[in-house]
């Protein structure tokens, strides 16, 4: 039977009333940790709930039936009962199947503060307020009529928020559309979060979507306003080269928090982008602020140039290569600050690694471009140890995060600025 997935990608440990599965008991999972549990290997359509608890209330739900109708899962998030938190529901691998909305919360938070004091009044008892005036949890709209009408100001077909089509009534069609099937029997991907509850590695990229509607909302450097790094000293950012034979676009993401040791990486709401002609180069400014990673376009499986432009330590910038969601070719990055300049260390590497690659390693992305696939797995599909095992024989973890959080060098630059080389 297939198995149900659970990430909490919140600072916080998140406890789940669980109903049909894990033999009906609760389900506490840690911070940005993930939990398994596996649907009971029941005859034909095993089903249930996992429903996210707020100081003893119920919340946010994901509702799950393995192999209904036709042989397809059915999976919606339903917030009839309540809400606390964020929650999205998905079969792995499949993002056309996502449910719920990843930014419930925010968008309630939103329309309470721009809601007239009528309104505010009517839904008394059904919005709890922290010690700040800020929403922090809301009630069963069963219980409170006009909350609903509330409610689908701004989640309207994105969740379970009236009880659809039940027992002789028609319901509302935007709920009755939370029913449609899935695509066969898979694993569900449930994802948990304080801020954006988008599936991931941290916090997600909306693989349905439009790159270029995602674009549209970065700062963005033409090729012909690309200039030569050096007439930027002094600066922190980026120096961008483009060693490939074709011009390409890189898009960087600032995260959309740190921890200590933990990130949670953005996927889709990239910073700026530059694109850059076949061998040019280009300075990208940055904020001393900056904390996540430049990559070729906006999709994954993509190599990732993480860096920082200012620790907190030593207030100098950090970096590395990662493929551990996936590589869709060379990089590497080395600090600026060496005597001469690019004497230093250098992270990464520069050989193409895709095109020899065992064909298990390998992944068609979504542009159709072959890439190895993710290392650490994603909502797509669980690891690939394949690809694992071929990066770490052709780069080795030391010149880049393959497996695990350790043993690959840490580029530093004093100045806080890189050479960073897409080849």
């Amino acid at each position: 039977m297939p198995k149900i997935i659970i990430t909490n990608k919140s600072p916080h440990p998140q406890t789940f009333a669980v109903h049909g599965f894990n033999n009906n008991r609760d389900l506490t999972v840690k911070p940005h940790s993930t939990s398994t549990l596996s649907a009971p290997d029941r005859p034909h359509t095993p089903s249930g709930a996992i429903i996210a608890m707020h100081n003893g209330h119920e919340g946010e739900q994901a509702e799950i039936t393995f192999n209904g109708f036709q042989g397809n899962d059915f999976i919606d998030i339903s917030n009839i009962v309540g809400a606390g938190g964020n929650i999205t529901i998905q079969q792995q691998g499949d993002p056309s199947t996502r449910k719920g909305d990843p930014l419930f919360m925010q968008n309630l938070r939103k329309a309470w503060k721009k809601a007239s004091p009528q309104v505010k009044n009517d839904l008394k008892g059904s919005i709890f307020l922290d010690k700040k005036g800020e929403v922090e949890r809301m009630g069963p709209i069963k219980d409170h009529p006009k909350l609903e009408n509330f409610v689908r100001s701004f989640a309207d077909g994105k969740t379970y928020i009236g009880i659809g089509a039940w027992n002789g009534s028609p319901g509302n069609p935007s709920d009755n559309g939370q029913s449609s099937a899935a695509h066969g029997t898979k694993n569900a991907v449930i994802t948990y979060s304080d801020g954006d509850a988008t599936p991931g590695n941290g916090e997600a990229h909306m693989a349905h979507r439009s790159p270029m509607a995602e674009m549209k909302m970065v700062e963005h450097v033409a090729v012909s306003e690309a200039h030569k790094p050096e007439n930027h000293n002094g600066e922190v950012g980026i120096d961008l080269h483009n060693k490939s034979n074709k011009a390409c676009t890189y898009f960087f993401y600032d995260n959309y928090w740190n921890g200590n040791g933990t990130a949670g990486a953005n996927f889709d709401h990239p910073l700026k982008s530059v694109r850059l002609a076949p061998k040019a180069s280009h300075f990208v400014p940055l904020p001393a602020s900056f904390k996540g990673r430049v990559q070729r376009g906006t999709l994954i499986p993509a190599t990732w140039v993480e860096f920082q432009c200012e620790a907190a330590n030593d207030h100098a910038a950090h970096g590395d290569i990662s493929l551990q969601q996936g590589c869709d070719g060379a990089a590497t990055i080395q600090g600026t600050d060496g005597a001469p300049h690019g004497s230093g260390p250098i992270g990464g590497f520069t050989k193409d690694i895709i095109t020899h690659a065992p064909e298990k390693a390998k992944v068609k992305r979504q542009d159709g471009v072959v890439c190895l696939a993710s290392t650490m797995g994603n909502w797509m599909a669980g690891p690939n140890d394949a690809a694992a095992e071929w990066e770490l024989k052709e780069v080795g973890q030391k010149k880049a995060y393959i497996r695990g959080g350790s043993g690959t060098d840490d580029i530093s630059s004093k100045n806080r600025r890189f050479d960073v080389v897409f080849y």
